[in-house]
């Protein structure tokens, strides 16, 4: 637990890039790292390879106060896919509702 006035150690992205990549491509193990890395916190790695897995290098990013401009862009165009889908659906049922109103207008 935090203690108050208690100072965080902060890693930069091209060591946390370093870490991911000695880790995958070189098959160093998550102590080696620390070691050579210089990273006292033992779960730390487990935390960013987690991150690296479901996120890619955007979980890499320190996020906070981030803005929704600054989202990874691949899941930018899947949130413009999902809401093109939806308006396509939309404009079906829209049509559909158009074509009934003037079916019966026509009718009387």
């Amino acid at each position: 637990m935090a203690m108050k006035g208690q100072k965080f150690k902060s890693y930069s992205e091209r060591i946390k890039k370093e870490a991911i990549r000695l880790h995958l491509v070189e098959g160093w193990t998550y102590r080696k790292i620390n070691e050579h890395l210089g990273i006292n916190d033992p779960g730390r790695m487990k935390r960013w390879m987690r991150k690296y897995r479901e996120q890619g290098e955007f979980g890499l990013l320190d996020q906070r106060g981030r803005r929704k401009e600054y989202m990874d862009q691949d899941r930018y165009v899947q949130n413009l896919k999902r809401e093109n889908e939806l308006l396509k659906k939309c404009l079906v049922t829209w049509k559909e509702e158009a074509n009934k109103k003037d079916f019966r207008s026509w009718k009387r």
